[in-house]
Parts: structure tokens; sequence; C-alpha cells
């Protein structure tokens, strides 16, 4: 199997850390978003990362999907099957998720549009998003279990993301995040190799 994706992407971290920790071999492709390359977008029409191409030539994305897939061939080494506890890992799966989402709107706002056709007021928008989601994080990251799940590689690729996007948010605003993450290597030591790093 091959997995397309960017150095910097949280989403295509978290979706690495999972084939770690399930035991699944996968092939990790570096892609350039930017240039569209044919191999990316013939497996995802979107142009977007992490996308999995299976041995068969069958492509799976996003990262959810990525991960589903991957928690349903360990056989649940992912998400746990007791209904409250999936609820509880798929919801803070996706308000990590959507944080990510947010805050790289924010980053492409910057990136690709000239400087007077910025919408600060959007941007904003964007940020208060973020900021609502982080609290989410922060008021619930005491009920995380110690067997890692999709939630918890979720956190640890957008926060390992906002250390080099947005350094030093975390540890100003969300103690318990950093101290979190600061910890999370000591039961997934894969996260030093996995982890997002700046393109």
């Amino acid at each position: 199997m091959r997995l397309y994706y960017s150095s910097a992407s949280p989403f295509a971290a978290k979706a690495r850390m999972a084939a770690r920790h399930c035991g699944i071999e996968i092939e990790s492709i570096a892609v350039d978003t930017s240039a569209e390359p044919v191999e990316l977008t013939s497996a995802n029409p979107l142009g977007k990362i992490p996308v999995l191409v299976l041995d068969d030539g069958t492509s799976v994305y996003d990262s959810r999907v990525i991960c589903d897939l991957f928690d349903r061939m360990s056989g649940n080494q992912l998400v746990p099957q007791e209904l409250d506890a999936w609820r509880s890992v798929k919801t803070f799966e996706a308000a990590a998720d959507g944080v990510g989402d947010a805050l790289i709107l924010t980053v492409y706002e910057v990136r690709y549009r000239p400087e007077e056709k910025r919408h600060q007021a959007w941007v904003d928008k964007q940020k208060r998003k973020a900021d609502r989601g982080l609290a989410f994080l922060e008021d619930h990251i005491d009920e995380f279990s110690n067997e890692p799940t999709t939630a918890h590689f979720a956190l640890a690729g957008l926060l390992g993301w906002m250390a080099f996007r947005f350094a030093g948010k975390i540890e100003s605003e969300r103690p318990k995040l950093a101290q979190w993450l600061k910890q999370f290597p000591e039961s997934f030591p894969a996260y030093e190799e996995l982890q997002p790093r700046a393109a």
C-alpha cells in the first residue's frame, strides 16, 4: 500500500501514526500538492492528502476514512467499539481535525491571496472556530485513555503542526494540551519520527 503525504500535514501524520500503531506496512510517498502531480490527482481527484492507494489500486481518502480502514484491518486497534467510548473518540477526533481545517484556511489566506484581497473578518472567524475547538480539547483531555486511538493521533498531528505554524500558541494558551504533547512520545515513541515537520 502507498500513502501519499506531505511532511508538514497534520492529517498525513495522523494516518501514518495510525498505520504504525496497527502494524500495517505502508510506503510513504511525499508529494507537493501545489504542483498537482498526476499520481496524486489520479488517486484523489480533490488533489488532497493523505490518500492511501491499496494493492489493488483502489484509493481511500481522507485521513478519517483511512484511519477507520486501518481500524477494521487491525481488529479495532484504533477505535473502541463500546458505544459511549466510540462516540467520545470519534467526537474528539472530529474536533481536532476541525481545528486543523480552520487554521489551515488562515494559513492559506496569507499564502495564496495577495494582501489587498485578504478578508480579515473571514480569517478571524476561522480563528474563533479553532479557539473554541482547542478549548473543547483542553477541557476533555483528561478523558483520554492510555491506549492510543484515532483521537490521540489526530491531536498529536494537530499540535505537532501548530508547534511550527503557530509557535507558542499552545504553550501560552492551552497548558494541558502542551503537557499532553510533551508526554505523548513516552506512550508512542514513533511520534518523534512521524510528527509533522515544516516543509
